[in-house]
């Protein structure tokens, strides 16, 4: 027993001394390297990291180890030094990260406490300050350019707030109301010691715009964008009913958005709120220009503005992602900034970084698309406007005689966050504000404009015994052109534009702005622009016929000092009628030398009638053919739009000939401009008596309007 349970016990032993050595022999397979070994496997590494099966089998001789420890070693020491270098950059970056985070913490910070010396008021453009190189080089260049031309020195006060000259006060003992100040003569009087206008525009620093570096990754995000809404478009424009219903109040066409949403998979807006609206139309016409030429105006943003001057306030192209195949617009993508307005300070401009896209699908058919671009909130171009272009623009089809045949879609989501002011509430959510009919109209009539201006022939009347030449004929409608685009100008709402309500004859009240006008073809030194907006109970049509005529100017126009008017020369601007370049003058008055230019302007859209008086020489300057750039014009005038709300048949339109909108409409909104040249001195301030003045002024043509047409004073 104790033999076999000895052996027993030396068995169990002699197993478990076994089964222990096997044990130790398979960790003494797994154990770590020995340092001598892993000093020269490190040495190797750092000379080769990655060694060939050749150099493998050499270290497995000379270290004992197996062929495929060195290999695994190798790869192990590889993944090890990768997380080490991963980890480490990890920690740096996230140190740098931190550190520009609080420096720019700081800055904004300081920047809060940045103020104008001048205004008193922040900085227009935080991020211009984190440019200062870009500051310096433009200055520079600005320097430059006031040695050159110092005719047109005060156009470049964009600049760095410090370097702005200190304005000197002027004191101006009253306004002068004669033709001469109207004209550009300015006024003569001792100074006075005023501020400017709180908020004018003189108070406005326009800082450079700064380069924006796109990567090839923005670049390439931008055309699958433009390619997606160039899809969209086209099923946009190739669609009618359930996607396009007919307005039951003007029949017009209008987007089912429900069909809209189950057609085209995307987010319901990027703007959630109940303050959201959408505005969508589509509209088709003939114009009179072929599409190879429109397009080249389409994808140009001088030459979009030219175009549109009654509605682009400002265009830019910010980027030119591709040009498009050689000799030709197909292809091009271009990011571009738009700013809109309707003519009346009591709305507030509509402003967009959009990506323009176009292609041509036939030989004879175009198609350009606008779709707002979102830049991050922390970039310089971000916008902060309540407003989305959704996929909007138009096919252009050429037809015989020189005409395209043109479909215009806008679509775009605005959020509301002011009210929108009561008078042009129903105009601008009925959608004819920034509707396609607008900007169609708008171009049919340009259109004939630009056709008008190529005609060799002239339609004009005599004009002091000489007929104008075609070469007169273009220099003056290129005059009035730059008397309605300055005229636009001035009624900007942009942040260029600083308005400031004056207390008035209504709840309205008379907005007021200054503004050096120091550039070419401007008076030289400080304008005052005025405006208001009235409500008349007379369709647009018949509100235009009033104001055009010459028989009537003298019952509400204090330039032809209660005189009747004549015209003394005309240049038919379109197939209607009302679309014409006027030069008039007015009988039985002392001051034979002063004519006034005139353009008037009608679309189904709305109207305009903008003036300016220039004396004889300049007119005979333009009649001549010279180039009229430098003739000073200080606009006025009125603009005439449909108040929105359908025409209910009680005898407010009296129009025999209807316009599209403006003869459905039940009143008319009209905005009234004034533009006076203060002073000649650049330097000069503004008082309140001007300013009262003015008021005046422009409360009286009201009322005397309203006389003329019966309507209520209040």
């Amino acid at each position: 027993m104790e033999y076999g349970s000895s052996g027993g016990g030396g068995g169990g032993g002699s197993g478990g001394d076994h089964d222990s050595s096997d044990a130790q022999r398979r960790k003494k397979r797994y154990h770590r390297h020995t340092a001598n070994q892993i000093q020269q496997l490190e040495a190797m590494f750092k000379e080769c990291p990655h060694p060939d099966e050749k150099q493998r089998m050499q270290l497995s001789r000379e270290l004992s180890l197996a062929p495929r420890q060195i290999k695994f070693w190798f790869q192990n020491r590889r993944t090890q030094m990768k997380a080490q270098h991963e980890r480490a950059d990890n920690c740096a970056l996230r140190a740098e990260n931190d550190k520009i985070r609080c420096e720019n913490i700081a800055i904004r910070e300081a920047l809060k406490n940045v103020i104008c010396p001048s205004c008193g008021g922040p900085p227009i453009n935080e991020d211009s300050y984190f440019d200062e190189q870009k500051l310096r080089m433009e200055n520079a260049q600005l320097k430059e350019e006031l040695d050159r031309v110092s005719s047109i020195a005060a156009k470049y006060i964009g600049r760095p707030i410090s370097q702005l000259p200190p304005v000197q006060p002027i004191h101006i003992s009253s306004l002068d109301l004669s033709m001469g100040s109207f004209g550009g003569h300015g006024m003569a009087g001792p100074s006075l010691d005023l501020d400017l206008l709180p908020g004018s525009s003189s108070n406005i620093h326009s800082l450079p715009y700064q380069p924006l570096v796109l990567s090839e990754m923005d670049k390439s995000l931008m055309t699958d964008m433009a390619a997606n809404a160039m899809e969209e478009l086209l099923r946009l424009l190739q669609m009618n009913e359930p996607l396009w219903m007919k307005s039951t109040i003007d029949g017009r066409d209008v987007l089912n958005l429900e069909s809209y949403e189950r057609l085209f998979s995307r987010p319901r807006s990027h703007l959630k709120n109940p303050n959201v609206r959408v505005e969508a139309s589509k509209v088709t016409d003939q114009v009179i220009m072929n599409g190879l030429a429109l397009v080249d105006m389409f994808m140009d943003s001088n030459k979009w503005m030219e175009l549109f001057p009654t509605i682009v306030s400002m265009a830019r192209t910010v980027e030119v992602i591709s040009s498009g195949m050689l000799g030709s617009h197909s292809g091009s993508l271009l990011l571009m900034h738009e700013e809109m307005l309707v003519l009346s300070p009591l709305v507030p401009t509509r402003e967009f970084y959009f990506l323009r896209y176009c292609q041509q699908i036939e030989p004879s058919l175009w198609a350009v698309v606008d779709v707002s671009y979102d830049f991050p909130r922390d970039n310089q171009f971000s916008s902060q406007c309540q407003c989305h272009r959704l996929p909007s623009g138009c096919l252009i089809r050429d037809v015989p005689n020189g005409y395209s045949e043109v479909t215009w879609v806008e679509h775009v989501e605005i959020e509301d966050r002011t009210p929108i002011h009561q008078l042009y509430r129903e105009f601008i959510h009925c959608g004819l504000a920034f509707g396609a009919e607008r900007w169609l109209a708008t171009l049919k009539r340009m259109c004939e404009r630009f056709a008008c201006l190529m005609v060799s022939g002239t339609s004009t009347r005599d004009l002091g015994g000489v007929l104008p030449s075609p070469e007169g004929k273009r220099s003056v409608m290129k005059l009035a052109q730059r008397m309605v685009n300055n005229f636009c100008a001035s009624i900007s709402t942009s942040d260029r534009h600083r308005w400031t309500t004056l207390s008035g004859m209504n709840e309205v009240g008379v907005r007021v702005t200054v503004h050096k006008g120091t550039d070419t073809g401007q008076p030289n030194g400080v304008v005052l622009s005025a405006a208001t907006t009235i409500w008349l109970p007379i369709s647009p049509q018949d509100v235009f016929n009033f104001f055009k005529d010459e028989r009537t100017r003298s019952q509400w126009d204090v330039l032809s000092n209660g005189s009747a008017m004549e015209a003394v020369a005309n240049i038919a601007n379109g197939s209607l009628t009302g679309n014409c370049i006027s030069v008039l003058r007015a009988f039985n008055t002392s001051q034979n030398n002063m004519l006034i230019l005139q353009e008037s302007c009608i679309d189904s859209s709305g109207s305009l009638i903008v003036y300016s008086p220039v004396d004889l020489p300049a007119i005979n300057l333009a009649m001549s053919g010279e180039d009229p750039s430098y003739i000073p014009l200080l606009p006025s005038g009125f603009t005439i739009s449909p108040d929105g709300r359908p025409d209910q048949g009680d005898g407010a339109s009296t129009s025999s000939n209807p316009h599209g909108n403006m003869g459905r409409s039940s009143g008319s909104l009209v905005t009234v401009t004034f533009q006076i040249l203060v002073s000649s001195l650049p330097s000069a301030k503004l008082n309140l008596e001007s300013v009262t003045t003015v008021n005046n002024l422009i409360g009286t043509t009201v009322q005397q309007i309203k006389a003329a047409l019966n309507c209520p004073s209040s």
